[in-house]
């Protein structure tokens, strides 16, 4: 039906259409041309984002990964995620579309930092929420 492909088309433009990756868990030397080299087998790669820490230069430990195909994405996450890569553990996911899409590099949980911390914080001091007994 035309209300089905206009769906369609609409999801092929979103920006968590399933083919921006997020990448974590990367040790402080991988690079750029080192995640196109590690992911680039997989498919063709429209975009690599790596967000640098504005006060070290250096990457924040994590990166999106952008396929032109939602085919390839998946076939990343399934030979990549728990793969190695210089001696750290990578783990690959479809990106959030809210982390991805605003432009903002700030990480999921530290937008949830404060709602955490307050939590936390209501317990008796040692990180430790109670439970009521």
């Amino acid at each position: 039906s035309g209300a089905a492909a206009a769906h369609a088309s609409v999801m092929e433009n979103a920006p968590n259409d399933q083919r921006t990756l997020y990448v974590g868990g990367l040790e402080e030397s991988v690079t750029e041309s080192i995640l196109r080299a590690a992911f680039a087998p997989f498919g063709e790669l429209m975009d690599v984002n790596l967000p640098l820490d504005s006060s070290t230069q250096k990457h924040k430990g994590f990166a999106f990964l952008q396929y032109d195909e939602r085919s390839d994405a998946a076939d990343a996450i399934d030979n990549m995620n728990g793969a190695e890569l210089f001696g750290r553990i990578l783990k690959v996911n479809i990106a959030k579309a809210d982390a991805a899409s605003r432009g903002s590099h700030r990480p999921i949980w530290e937008t949830q930092a404060d709602k955490f911390f307050n939590e936390t914080a209501a317990g008796d001091g040692n990180g430790e929420v109670e439970q009521p007994s």
